[in-house]
């Protein structure tokens, strides 16, 4: 197997991007990374998406982006796995590469989401929730993450405050990116005032609706030192399922999907988690960031509320979570963020992250996951 590196990375400005078709929002991002990594050729593409066909009526992406694109014919693929369907495409391209497959490929993930009513976009992410036992009996994703944060308030302490402490903190980071949907500052006290979702998250808690894309490329190591390109490598990945549906689990607190995929990222990298220097990590909800950053072993378990409140991890803590602004603040494009986090890993790595720059970052973690975790993808990256 050789080792892979980042060479490229695009993305451009999330939002609710009336005036753009999916297509256009995935090709601005793809030429970006292709332009950023000096290649002239690509030999295959990965995109990640959820739900084009729910959100856009439109399935078949793997013929469409690659003819839009420009690069075509080539061999394309579209892979899905809810929210987490970005770090799947990344996983992916990762073995194309290091398998000998392919030299150069590009591993997108895109989403159109507002081109649709609020009640079609609530229906087509309900799809990642078990449809049997839970969406048929009314349960949305904001209902599931509020049983989480019941639960873990319940069990460890954790305050409402604290829960408002994440959004305030990504919302600071996100106010630093400029390709940030919502990058503006906010307080607790915005968060504990704004409209009740499902006690006890309210709106300022939840990841926004979102149109976007994001784009990497990825070569053997060799390649990328030929082209004299900043050398960030992919040295772990791990990547787990659990239950799909919370009832089916011994502890709903509990995140094991993202235990899981953790160890074996961990594993694979030769790290431990006081080895990683920041992690971007999938904060669809303030609660579900408490429950990863615990699962990942950057925190003890209950402790997570604690940590924010205690600064751990603001962007000059002990462990920065979430420089971009994570999808509270950043967006939720849910077929790309996965190869979001990677384009704000890659950024970080090389010392392009801007006033929201770790310092002297060398080493980066991915979290991305599915529905209410019942599927996870975790990758490291460590710039040589």
């Amino acid at each position: 197997m050789r080792d892979v590196a980042v060479i490229g990375v695009g993305m451009t400005p999330w939002g609710e991007l009336w005036e753009k078709s999916l297509r256009t929002i995935f090709v601005e991002p793809a030429l970006l990374a292709i332009q950023d990594a000096g290649v002239d050729k690509v030999d295959s593409l990965i995109v990640g998406s959820m739900s084009s066909g729910l959100f856009i009526g439109q399935e078949h992406l793997a013929s469409l982006l690659a003819d839009y694109l420009g690069y075509g014919p080539i061999p394309a693929a579209r892979v899905e796995s809810a929210c987490a369907s970005g770090g799947l495409a990344l996983k992916m391209g990762y073995l194309e590469v290091a398998s000998g497959l392919s030299d150069v490929v590009l591993v997108g993930g895109v989403e159109k989401m507002t081109d649709v009513t609020g009640n079609e976009a609530t229906f087509a992410l309900g799809t990642a929730a078990d449809q049997e036992y839970e969406g048929f009996h009314g349960i949305t994703f904001p209902g599931l993450y509020a049983l989480i944060a019941r639960a873990h308030m319940e069990k460890y302490g954790t305050t409402r405050q604290q829960l408002a402490m994440v959004a305030v903190k990504n919302h600071l980071n996100g106010s630093k990116n400029p390709l940030a949907q919502y990058p503006f500052q906010i307080t607790v006290e915005a968060v504990l005032n704004s409209v009740l979702v499902a006690d006890p998250l309210r709106v300022l808690d939840c990841s926004p609706i979102t149109d976007g894309a994001a784009a990497v490329i990825l070569a053997p190591v060799e390649m990328a030192k030929k082209l004299k390109k900043p050398v960030v490598k992919i040295t772990g990945i791990g990547h787990a399922t659990d239950t799909i549906a919370l009832s089916g689990r011994k502890d709903i607190t509990w995140l094991e999907s993202v235990y899981l995929a953790g160890q074996q990222a961990f594993k694979m990298a030769g790290r431990k988690p006081q080895d990683i220097q920041f992690v971007e990590v999938h904060d669809c909800f303030t609660i579900a960031e408490i429950c990863v950053t615990e699962a990942l072993g950057f925190v003890e378990k209950g402790k997570g509320g604690q940590a924010v409140e205690r600064g751990l991890t603001s962007l000059t803590g002990k462990i920065p979570v979430n420089p971009s602004g994570g999808l509270k603040s950043k967006g939720h494009p849910v077929g790309a963020t996965g190869v979001a986090q990677a384009v704000e890993v890659v950024k970080q790595l090389r010392g392009e992250a801007g006033d929201r720059q770790v310092k002297g970052a060398r080493v980066g973690m991915a979290q991305n996951m599915g529905g209410s975790g019942g599927s996870c993808l975790v990758h490291i990256f460590e710039r040589e």
